[in-house]
């Protein structure tokens, strides 16, 4: 058995070729496109590394130790991966191309594009939000012309709704740290992605978004193994 096998893939057309998306769990997942590998937040906790592809490309969300885990990096990485990064971990990594929020660039024929990802609502013991603004990004990578957005840790925040044309969105719901159900169907009504990934759940039910977007069938809910 591969490190691959265990693990749910999709597959999406574009108009530069196949994509395949593969849910290893939590806030951890990668793409194939094109002979080119991206990993999105790798964490030791989800996966083998050492048994997975080798990243051409990799996209950290925030510096949270479940998504900046630098034990995953080791073993993902190679002398030519692109890792694309937060200055806040940056400053940890030591390396990376930093992009920050409102940030856009071209990776050869990938186009990558930093939007903010921050809570509202959900805080800690200290009063202080669980993931600051100006702190963490979600990103949106274009694939031909499918647009893929991995919203990273965040809520139903207001810059959702200058997102355009996605084809599919990654959004968490991992309480108390993210978004409610509720939230994940408020958040996906305000830019409305062909297809809804909830990902990042812990223990939150999935299946309730597919309730809570009943009315919207132009909203497609597809439960994959991302707790």
């Amino acid at each position: 058995m591969t490190g691959q096998e265990r693990f749910e893939i999709d597959w999406l057309s574009t108009s530069a070729g196949e994509l395949a998306i593969t849910f290893l769990g939590h806030g951890s997942l990668f793409f194939t496109f094109n002979g080119k590998v991206i990993h999105v937040d790798p964490f030791s906790r989800v996966a083998d590394y050492t048994a997975l592809p080798k990243a051409d490309l990799i996209l950290i969300t925030h510096e949270h130790g479940d998504h900046l885990d630098l034990a995953a990096l080791t073993h993902v990485q190679t002398g030519h991966s692109v890792v694309i990064l937060t200055p806040t971990c940056a400053a940890q990594l030591g390396a990376g191309l930093v992009m920050a929020n409102g940030d856009e660039r071209d990776v050869d024929d990938i186009h990558i594009q930093a939007v903010p990802a921050y809570n509202l609502i959900h805080k800690g013991e200290d009063g202080q939000p669980f993931h600051p603004k100006g702190l963490g990004n979600g990103y949106v990578i274009t694939f031909g012309d499918c647009r893929v957005y991995v919203a990273g840790d965040t809520e139903a925040i207001p810059e959702m709704k200058n997102l355009r044309e996605i084809s599919c969105a990654f959004l968490p719901m991992n309480l108390p740290y993210t978004m409610t159900p509720e939230m994940v169907a408020e958040a996906a009504r305000s830019f409305r992605p062909s297809i809804l990934y909830p990902y990042h759940y812990g223990e939150t039910d999935p299946t309730r978004l597919v309730d809570l977007l009943k009315a919207d069938p132009d909203i497609e809910v597809r439960i994959r193994k991302m707790a």
